[in-house]
């Protein structure tokens, strides 16, 4: 699993342009399942089980990551962006980034000894970075770039501490994982599995998704925020590492299915899984899309708490991972 996600986070592939991590999946998926593409991009599997289920079950996870577009070049060559998905400023200075074109660069802003006490005293905002490529002029770093090129974290996968990792795009690349993890194996009834787009843009591909499979109940496998640092306590820490996947009752985007989130929760108790569930009602993800999609559909989140989110370096424990691989498997058995 831990080679599989370090494989699958290095992927270059911002919401809307999905389609070099699409085909590393495509090439991972094994020989008794049939897929399409829909016209968004998503890619859509069947997996035969045991039995059919009687009612049909849809899994799915988002194939996208946060980014940056490029949206001017100035004079000097340095290259303005915005974010593509919530990015908090605060968390790009001084980093490395690749651009679409595989060029690599630092984000950068005007110099502390250039700028007031004033300026000094506020986070600066993303309309004052740039992106520095090491052109000097307009027309040489054009060479690399065009206006509406993205860029995304130039970050390692790393193995650190007790049992943690830490690379970009951990949302949702860990749940693109966990799917093919059970794609991979003999599952007691049929699934439909959807690794969609454009997740962190609004949940767009999970309404087409949606549609194409028409679920009666689906399972949203996402990365979710943990806030168990410094400085955050009580019910602000959301969730914490170490302690299971996460089953939320509610977000910012959908209140999940009750009978669903409660069975889940007696399922690990049950199968001595260890699980846990949001004590922030906060962030939102395909869950909200798929749920009002055509006829509607009964839906659950069960998460990997991480920490970092939409940076350059999400971090995870290889436990909680092992959790929620745990307790998805037996959630479907339980299907059965």
């Amino acid at each position: 699993m831990i080679d599989l996600i370090k494989e699958l986070s290095a992927v270059q592939g911002p919401s809307g342009r999905e389609e070099k991590i699409r085909e590393l999946i495509i090439s991972k998926l094994p020989d008794d399942v049939t897929y399409s593409v829909d016209n968004l991009g998503n890619l859509i599997v069947h997996k035969k089980g045991a039995k059919t289920p009687e009612k049909k079950l849809m899994m799915c996870a988002h194939m996208d990551e946060v980014g940056l577009i490029i949206t001017y070049i100035t004079d000097d060559g340095l290259l303005k962006f915005n974010e593509i998905g919530g990015i908090d400023p605060a968390v790009l200075v001084g980093r490395r980034v690749v651009l679409e074109s595989g060029v690599k660069g630092v984000i950068a802003l005007k110099h502390i000894h250039l700028t007031e006490k004033a300026e000094q005293e506020k986070l600066p905002k993303m309309t004052e970075m740039h992106i520095d490529i090491g052109a000097h002029t307009k027309e040489e770093a054009e060479k690399y770039v065009s206006l509406g090129s993205f860029a995304t974290f130039d970050s390692d996968f790393v193995e650190f501490g007790d049992n943690s990792v830490k690379a970009k795009a951990l949302d949702d690349r860990v749940g693109c994982a966990l799917l093919l993890k059970l794609i991979n194996s003999d599952l007691p009834v049929d699934v439909d599995f959807a690794f969609d787009t454009q997740e962190e843009v609004g949940a767009i591909g999970a309404y087409a998704a949606a549609f194409g499979i028409k679920p009666e109940v689906c399972v949203v496998v996402e990365s979710t925020t943990a806030g168990d640092i410094d400085g955050v306590e009580g019910d602000k820490r959301a969730c914490l590492l170490g302690e299971g996947a996460v089953v939320s009752y509610m977000d910012r985007g959908t209140v999940y299915d009750n009978e669903l989130y409660r069975e889940t929760m007696e399922l690990a108790k049950n199968k001595g899984i260890k699980a846990q569930t949001k004590t922030l009602v906060a962030g939102g993800n395909d869950a909200r899309s798929v749920k009002v999609t055509g006829e509607g559909a009964r839906v659950i989140a069960v998460s990997v708490p991480t920490r970092y989110l939409h940076s350059p370096s999400c971090v995870m424990k290889k436990e909680d991972i092992k959790a929620t691989l745990d307790l998805l498997e037996a959630f479907i058995e339980n299907y059965a």
